[in-house]
Formats: structure tokens, C-alpha cells, sequence
């Protein structure tokens, strides 16, 4: 199997944390559109496995006005999908709540799996987020989406905001849970460098919350998710079973992907990543000209050693051991030793995973077990 992700980076506005590659030059959604069309003709050939799996994300994609969005499709089935049986396949489309709300609103004949940032169930901090919608409209979006036959859907929540209480995530998680949805993704909000976010940190307009209640409200997640019957399957991805992103968990599983689009990355599955140039204007240029503007990797063996701790470690069932190299297989054994030893990760057979306590840390651990 392999994926597509179709990059849309248009937004009316950008998130206070986004660090996502976005613009706000709407004039320019026609041209892009086309842009990404010639794109997948360019590389119709680039895919050695069939599509299994389809992602647009970005940015907002369901910005886009209904003839785009059928156009997109439109070379989706022509050129990677060769109207093959899309019934079993994951089609999946990301959307504002708003969005949905509007009377004209329609998803493409092929999505079969909706995404949308729900974010917060508090209007202030939506506010704080520079969030469009309003938490009303995520619970109508959602009834919205079920009337329209979609029966996959996920939503994002993030944890963590500056003066958030366990009690106001506690909120969150009822909110969430009344929605029904089938696939929770939580984050921890994050301040990176270069986002409105981290510069008001930096000139002491916010506090970030303290690590020991950020913990808490991490473990206060997992539990009442894990009650109400969702799985978690990855660090910050839970869901009912059946419901797993199966497009998300082919990137953490090293499985080929096509990236089309202003800054999308691409994977050949084994050792070269490579990835379009970020910048609207320049990726339309290059595309008209026939051109494909971007860079890539070749990564050594010890790289692709690195590379498979990051990604499959996220993952509930972790690495098998017996897949690597015997250098590699002998060195992660002794790197992992001291935290198999102190309950941070398991090795139940040859298979290598974080525990759940090994959850809180795992970025440090998977630091001590690459290369």
C-alpha cells in the first residue's frame, strides 16, 4: 500500500500556534489548484505500490469552493487512484467546523473520512486561538457530517493553555465524548519558534503551564479516553477500535507516500525523503514550467536506523527488533536495556515498545535510543 497527501495551504486566518506551511493569499486558490493537478500528472509514475490511502490537509481544504475541490478529486481518480474500488480505501479531508456549517457546504463524492480542529469547547480560548468557529458550530458540524453518510471522523482537542485547569480539560473531554466522535487526536499546545504563540510567551504576555500539570492532564486524558472505549494507538492518537487513521499510521510505519503541493514531503519507503519548496508563489512558477521545485535526502543506513526509532516508537506496538540489522539490532538492545530494566519500555518478545510510563518521556527516550 501507499499514501497521496494533497497539500492545501489557504487559511482566512493563521492559528496563533500553527507552524504549518499556510498563506492567506486566497487570489491565489485557482491558480494552485491547477498547479497541483499538473503536479500529480508530473508524477504519475513516482508511486511503485497502489494508493491505499488519500490525505488532504493543511492549511483549510474545505476553504476551497466546490468546483476546486471536484477538480482536485477529479485528477486524484485519474491519475493515482485509475478508477480502482474506492469503498475500502481511507479518503480523508480536513475541515474547519464552519465550514461545515455553511448551507452550501458539500464534501467530494470520495471522502469517506473527515478531520476537523475542534481544538477547545471554550469560546474564549477558540478566541485566544484565533480560532474561527465557535464550539456550537463543532457539536452541528459533527451532526452535520453524520447526515451527509460520513461514519469516520475525527477530531483534534489540544490540552495545556495558558491558565487551562484540570477541571477545564475535564470539560473538553465531556464535550468531546457527548460528540461521538471515532478518532480523538490530543496535543499539547506548543510554542515554536516563529508562531504568534511563542513571541508572546517571549515578551511575557502568556505563561506556559507548569510541566507537572501538564503531565496530569496528559495522564487525565489517557485514562478517560481508555474508559470511554478508545485505544491509544500512537502518543497522541486514540481511537474506537476499527477507527485508527490508517493514512497517519503509514508514515509512523515507513510506508511510501506522495506529497503533492507547496511544501509537502514525500517518502520512498526506504531511503530517500524529499520535499516541495514552501513558498506558494515560486511552487506555481516552477509547476507551470513543467518543473518540480524541490529538495531531497538520501539517507545512510545509520539515518534510516534514526529515522525508524522516531516513527514506529510512537506507535502502541512499537519496533520489532527482528527487523534490523544485527548491529543495530545489538546496539538498540543494550541502549534499551536500563529503561526495559526501570518499566519505560517493554520487550515482549522481539518486539520493542513504549510502556505507559514511558509515554511522558518519550522524546528523551527514543534521544538515548538512536544512533
Amino acid at each position: 500500500m501507499a499514501g497521496l497527501y494533497i497539500h492545501i495551504p489557504f487559511c482566512e486566518s493563521r492559528c496563533v500556534y500553527c507552524g504549518f506551511y499556510s498563506t492567506t493569499l486566497s487570489s491565489l486558490q485557482e491558480r494552485y489548484v491547477e498547479a497541483i493537478c499538473k503536479e500529480m500528472e508530473l508524477r504519475k509514475d513516482e508511486c511503485p505500490e497502489p494508493i491505499e490511502t488519500v490525505y488532504l490537509g493543511g492549511g483549510t481544504p474545505s476553504i476551497l469552493f466546490k468546483a476546486e475541490l471536484d477538480r482536485v478529486f477529479l485528477y486524484i481518480n485519474k491519475v493515482f487512484l485509475k478508477g480502482r474500488d474506492t469503498r475500502n480505501m481511507e479518503i480523508t479531508m480536513e475541515c474547519n467546523p464552519d465550514d461545515i456549517c455553511k448551507d452550501d457546504f458539500r464534501l467530494p463524492e470520495l471522502v469517506n473520512r473527515v478531520s476537523m480542529g475542534a481544538q477547545t469547547f471554550s469560546d474564549e480560548r477558540l478566541r485566544f486561538l484565533r480560532r474561527r468557529h465557535t464550539s456550537r458550530q463543532v457539536r452541528t458540524a459533527v451532526q452535520r457530517l453524520r447526515d451527509m453518510g460520513i461514519g469516520n471522523i475525527s477530531v483534534d482537542l489540544m490540552f495545556g493553555f495558558p491558565q487551562e485547569t484540570l477541571a477545564d480539560l475535564n470539560h473538553d473531554l465531556d464535550e468531546i465524548l457527548r460528540l461521538g466522535v471515532d478518532h480523538i487526536s490530543a496535543y499539547s499546545l506548543m510554542y515554536e519558534e516563529g508562531t504568534p504563540l511563542y513571541r508572546l510567551r517571549e515578551q511575557g504576555k502568556i505563561e506556559e503551564i507548569d510541566e507537572e500539570l501538564s503531565l496530569q492532564m496528559y495522564d487525565t486524558l489517557i485514562r478517560r479516553l481508555g474508559e470511554a472505549g478508545f485505544e491509544q494507538y500512537e502518543i497522541s492518537n486514540f481511537a474506537r477500535p476499527g477507527f485508527r487513521s490508517r493514512h497517519n499510521s503509514s508514515y509512523w510505519r515507513q510506508v511510501p507516500y506522495v506529497g503533492i503541493g507547496a511544501a509537502a514531503h514525500s517518502f520512498n519507503g526506504s531511503d530517500t525523503r524529499s520535499w516541495n519548496v514552501a513558498d506558494i508563489r515560486r511552487y506555481i512558477a516552477s509547476i507551470e514550467r513543467g518543473e518540480r521545485p524541490s529538495d531531497s535526502e538520501t539517507m545512510d543506513e545509520d539515518t534510516q536506523y534514526d529515522d525508524l526509532i522516531t516513527t514506529s516508537m510512537r506507535m502502541r506496538e512499537g519496533l520489532d527488533i527482528n527487523t534490523l540489522k544485527p548491529k543495530y539490532k545489538e546496539y538498540l538492545l543494550e541502549r534499551s536495556k536500563r529503561f526495559v530494566d526501570g518499566g519505560l519500555l517493554g520487550l515482549d518478545g522481539s518486539r520493542l515498545h513504549l510502556t505507559r510510563a514511558g509515554l511522558y518521556i518519550s522524546d528523551s527516550i527514543m534521544s538515548e535510543l538512536m544512533w
